[in-house]
């Protein structure tokens, strides 16, 4: 797990509850883009007729040949617990069955791993990120 301050430079946090859960994952989409990786999609849902599991992959990037799926939670404080509290194991183990949607509609060989992304955004201070990688449901 990595934990990084970013610029304080960086937008203003979300107005609305509404809005919290896009502008985290523009953030995390741009830091990504930033460290060299290329995103592949966002926000990409299964065709239901092609795939029974109903949900959402907010980013898949590649790089360096490796497709990853990250799964970002925005919180603006700490009402709601921990962002990636909201991950449990049977969100993680739909996100798997995602990625392995997605694999077969893009022509990938191999299932993308998966990550959650958890973006801390207070009121009038910088975000904090923690990024979690490759987890597994079982």
């Amino acid at each position: 797990m990595s934990i990084s301050r970013v610029s304080p430079a960086a937008p203003d946090p979300p107005a609305t509850h509404i809005s919290t859960g896009r502008s985290g994952e523009d953030l995390i989409a741009d830091l990504l883009t930033r460290a060299g990786w290329h995103v592949l999609d966002r926000n990409w849902r299964a065709t239901p007729a092609d795939h029974p599991v109903r949900g959402e992959l907010d980013i898949v990037a590649e790089r360096a040949g490796a497709v990853t799926i990250f799964e970002v939670k925005t919180r603006t404080g700490s009402g709601f617990g921990h962002p990636a509290e909201a991950v449990g194991p049977e969100k993680l183990q739909r996100l798997h069955r995602l990625a392995r949607a997605w694999a077969r509609e893009h022509g990938w060989s191999e299932i993308p791993s998966v990550d959650v992304v958890s973006v801390h955004w207070p009121a009038g201070d910088a975000p904090r990120v923690e990024h979690m990688g490759s987890l597994s449901w079982h």
